[in-house]
């Protein structure tokens, strides 16, 4: 299907103009994955939430720590990724959403200067660090070293002068005695500041599965550890001197406004968002797009309720873990009829990763055992033992859809351990990826059927605007309402 005439247009008001955000912030970064970067980042998060508004953000193109960020501070945590977002727009989205909040923390991804291939400005813990003109603390695993830890923190800083690296806390610390040799040998040494440890062998470890740590709203007795980590945070950190430092040496950042799109008059058009423990993998910020161009969301679980939600002009299936919850989500043989018969009756629809997997004729799970599932793109996904695909891509439509019309193009990220299996439908985007002495790389991984798409790629709309207001163009003119 040819995506609907372009209507919405660039509103002919007055552009705003730019304005200067002033919050209080701190980047959590760490020297590498694992540690220690992300328990520091909720532990603060959760910490400083006592007392304070806290904003949370996460580097990159990461689902499920926003779930436990957002767990420890009531706010739903916004991504900021150097790939899929232009600085412009990272420093719009960072302004708008922490312009009510008395702090804001970052937490960064992997370690603090890896990026795309090796090239540490783009999408790094590091360029997100400067694009929002923002302090940096490292979290360091202080494990089994003393000065070593001061060369280590050295090489982080002055691997790039333009960063504003201030202080350290170090992760797995034996004792005060430990901490005091870490300390003395850090600030002796790199002129950078101490602000305090975490012990180590707290039992606080998060469980982990196949894509990285398990949701938060699947772990019992969460409250209860996040409350142990604020009373060793209150005790091992200098709480008071972080607040301080956000409060210090956090620039004002200079914002200028993202071109100001028409909003659409009249009736609003109903999307249908699947939300539950199956499918949670959603940017926030795409959801408010999506509300700002004329929608009103309507969530609805797949896992609990019968059928979908009515007068729907379109749907949106997102990621998750729809093979984990396969049996469950096989028994409601009610959604599975109610979503199958909206397709068949042209439904607009948006299925990412999860989604797509929700879509096939069935899942086979990782023990092997098949689940039947709704049956609108035929064929199987089947559970892998490794990942098939990871990483940043360009995305190119290959057809007109419900995205756009060809040649359309905006960055994504993938990230699955299944393989899917169809035949028969066109694809709906051709993925490429562009490394330094590598060969280009493309591939297919979505399909086109009836009014909408199903695929692996996660898109962020800012990425391209164009492709959201395509969507809701479609459900308007599914309304009959065309814009």
């Amino acid at each position: 299907m040819a995506s609907p005439t372009a209507s919405f247009g660039v509103s002919t008001k007055a552009a705003p103009k730019a304005t200067s955000n002033a919050t209080p912030r701190l980047v959590i970064a760490g020297t590498h994955s694992g540690c220690g970067k992300t328990t520091v980042s909720i532990g603060l998060m959760a910490a400083f939430a006592r007392d304070l508004s806290v904003q949370p953000f996460k580097v990159g193109p990461d689902y499920i720590d926003p779930m436990y960020h957002q767990f420890v501070t009531g706010k739903r945590s916004r991504n900021l990724d150097g790939w899929m977002l232009s600085p412009e727009t990272i420093r719009h989205l960072f302004a708008r959403n922490s312009s009510d909040a008395e702090l804001a923390i970052v937490e960064g991804v992997m370690g603090l200067y890896d990026g795309v291939g090796i090239n540490k400005d783009v999408a790094s813990t590091s360029q997100i660090a400067k694009t929002i003109k923002a302090p940096v603390i490292l979290v360091i695993d202080g494990g089994g070293m003393s000065t070593s830890a001061a060369a280590m923190a050295r090489g982080y800083q002055g691997f790039d002068p333009g960063l504003q690296l201030e202080g350290v806390i170090f992760n797995r610390v034996s004792g005060m005695g430990h901490y005091n040799l870490l300390k003395e040998a850090l600030e002796s040494h790199t002129g950078l500041k101490a602000y305090g440890y975490l012990p180590k062998d707290l039992g606080l470890k998060l469980p982990s599965r196949h894509l990285g740590l398990i949701p938060s709203g699947e772990i019992e007795g969460l409250r209860a550890r996040i409350d142990r980590l604020v009373a060793h945070l209150r005790d091992t950190v200098d709480l008071d001197g972080l607040q301080q430092l956000a409060a210090r040496a956090s620039k004002p950042l200079e914002v200028d406004p993202l071109p100001v799109w028409a909003i659409p008059v009249g009736r609003k058009v109903r999307i249908g968002v699947a939300y539950d423990d199956a499918f949670n993998f959603y940017y926030w910020d795409n959801l408010d797009l999506l509300e700002e161009l004329g929608a009103e969301l309507v969530m609805f679980s797949p896992l609990v309720d019968q059928e979908l939600p009515p007068a729907l002009d379109g749907l949106y299936l997102g990621g998750g873990f729809p093979e984990v919850f396969a049996a469950e989500l096989a028994e409601n043989s009610g959604m599975l009829a109610s979503i199958r018969e909206a397709l068949e009756g042209g439904l607009p629809y948006i299925a990412e990763c999860g989604g797509l997997m929700y879509l096939v004729d069935e899942i086979e799970d990782l023990e092997g055992r098949p689940h039947p599932m709704v049956g609108w793109i035929p064929g199987q996904v089947k559970m892998t033992k490794r990942l098939q695909r990871f990483g940043y891509a360009d995305l190119e439509l290959q057809a007109g859809c419900v995205l756009g019309e060809p040649g359309a193009r905006i960055r994504v990220h993938e990230f699955h351990r299944s393989e899917a299996k169809v035949q028969g439908l066109p694809q709906a985007f051709r993925l490429s990826k562009r490394r330094p002495g590598q060969e280009v790389r493309e591939w297919g991984c979505s399909f086109i059927k009836g009014n909408g798409v199903a695929g692996y790629p996660h898109f962020h709309f800012y990425g391209n605007i164009d492709f959201a207001r395509s969507f809701i163009e479609a459900a308007y003119t599914q309304k009959g309402d065309p814009r």
